[in-house]
């Protein structure tokens, strides 16, 4: 049992050192922290509408488009970076695959340019 507690012993102090972590960082945050921030800082910055208004008023849908669009590419980009990892393990499937992936996002991107979804005006 002595030999199973000092295998969970390097867990144990990870964790206290992120708890440890995490409380000086909330601390440290509450001490630092501007009370009064300036207009420039509460004014609308990219999302076009101020951020204190009414929360049931009425705004332009074309900016969730935009974000919807931006984590969907961002997302099927990502399962590039393990592919490219491991590049010269994947074989002539794992590549063939790939560039069957790509096509497909790249008729997509087209088609939301055609459409005019990247638009902003």
């Amino acid at each position: 049992m002595d030999q199973l507690l000092r295998e969970y012993l390097p867990i144990l102090i990870f964790l206290a050192l992120a708890v440890a972590l995490a409380v000086v960082l909330i601390a440290a945050a509450l001490v630092v922290a501007v009370r009064h921030p300036d207009a420039e800082k509460i004014s609308a910055y990219e999302c076009g509408f101020n951020a204190f208004d009414d929360a049931r008023m009425k705004f332009d849908v074309r900016f969730y488009l935009v974000s919807i669009l931006f984590i969907i590419f961002d997302l099927e980009v990502a399962f590039l970076f393990p592919w490219a990892a491991s590049f010269q393990h994947v074989g002539e499937l794992g590549f063939w695959s790939m560039m069957v992936f790509l096509a497909v996002l790249t008729i997509g991107f087209a088609y939301e340019w055609k459409k005019g979804a990247l638009e902003w005006s």
